[in-house]
């Protein structure tokens, strides 16, 4: 897969950026908050999911402008594919020329995988990032998922909301049913597509971090289950009482975790900062493995600013890795890429491009 132009207009800061003629890899360098993370956001956007920096739709929108248009040709299986996104109060996408009920309907039409330095505590901070990352892996590879995401946290905020006022009106108990039995059978399906994901990374992950650590260390992931899938619905009725007293629901898929072990022991508790950034960073490398082992095709990769976070050998692996993946790589100083024998060089200050040269 591989985007061979694209535009951005009054999207953030950026007031207008066109490139086109874009190679395999494309260094983006100038000072801080000069447009760089905002052009790679532009991008990932493309994937159907929201902002990887938790925005909402309004902040995307240039100061003293009425909306943002972002656009974007890329090469998909052979076949040339064009996806234009509005954004005013919402977004509003058209790909291929045809309008999309919804910005999630891109999902699985154009894949990319994003590394920021928030993906570095993917492995030290706290259990829900390390679901939103497997909700976003799993989405592009099965669109479906979105759905069933979505249908299964209506019921668990609906299902808070009864339990909250169940001591006060009893008949209550028929809405409970009734959500229950909804989380119970979305619940089932997200952990299936939950765990089916994790075994696909398993394949790659453990390669991808020894060639990291230099073969000294082995990465072992496990998807932990709050209650197997079989047995979500009786759980959900045990707990009750004790959900009433909190006004949450204390079992699902909401509450699963990713158990990181670095040779038997864990990640998150034991790990040295080195090894936890190693860890996502094997993490994210693996995620693009899986991608093209599933669909056939590489995904774009985006570097957000990472590669002066990791030491030269991190570096040159992260170069070598992506080795047949179009990248879009962030950065303040260009030398952070000094690994690099060719590709395209993309300066870029008060969100506008000067003439890029090549590598």
């Amino acid at each position: 897969m591989n985007i061979t132009k694209l535009s951005c207009r009054h999207f953030r800061n950026i007031e207008q950026i066109e490139l086109s003629d874009l190679e395999e890899r494309n260094v983006i360098f100038g000072e801080n908050a000069q447009g760089k993370t905002n052009l790679l956001e532009s991008i990932w956007l493309f994937t159907g999911a929201k902002s990887f920096r938790g925005a909402k739709d309004a902040d995307f929108i240039r100061f003293g402008e009425s909306g943002a248009v972002n656009q974007i040709w890329y090469r998909s299986g052979g076949t040339e594919h064009e996806a234009v996104m509005k954004i005013q109060d919402h977004r509003e996408v058209i790909f291929d020329g045809v309008k999309q009920k919804s910005p999630a309907l891109l999902a699985g039409k154009f894949t990319a995988i994003v590394f920021s330095p928030a993906d570095l505590s993917l492995i030290k901070d706290g259990p829900a990032i390390r679901r939103r990352f497997l909700d976003i892996a799993v989405s592009q590879l099965s669109p479906s998922y979105i759905g069933v995401l979505r249908e299964y946290v209506r019921a668990v905020t609906q299902r808070n909301r009864v339990i909250k006022d169940f001591k006060y009106d009893g008949s209550l108990v028929v809405m409970l049913d009734v959500f229950e039995q909804e989380i119970a059978e979305k619940g089932e399906k997200l952990i299936r597509y939950r765990r089916k994901y994790v075994e696909a990374l398993k394949e790659f992950l453990p390669a991808v971090y020894s060639g990291i650590s230099s073969g000294k260390e082995n990465l072992e992931i496990e998807y932990s289950c709050s209650c197997e899938a079989d047995a979500l619905l009786e759980k959900l009725k045990e707990t009750r009482k004790d959900d009433m007293m909190t006004g949450i629901t204390s079992v699902g898929p909401h509450r699963d975790e990713l158990d990181f072990q670095i040779n038997g022991i864990s990640a998150r508790i034991y790990g040295s900062q080195g090894q936890k950034r190693s860890a996502a960073l094997a993490v994210k490398l693996s995620e693009a493995e899986v991608i093209k082992k599933v669909t056939g095709e590489s995904p774009v990769f985006l570097l957000d600013d990472v590669m002066s976070e990791l030491d030269p050998a991190r570096q040159n692996y992260v170069l070598n890795h992506i080795e047949g993946m179009q990248s879009f790589i962030t950065c303040c100083d260009p030398s952070d890429t000094a690994g690099l024998k060719k590709g395209k060089l993309i300066p870029i200050k008060n969100g506008s491009v000067s003439e890029w040269s090549s590598i």
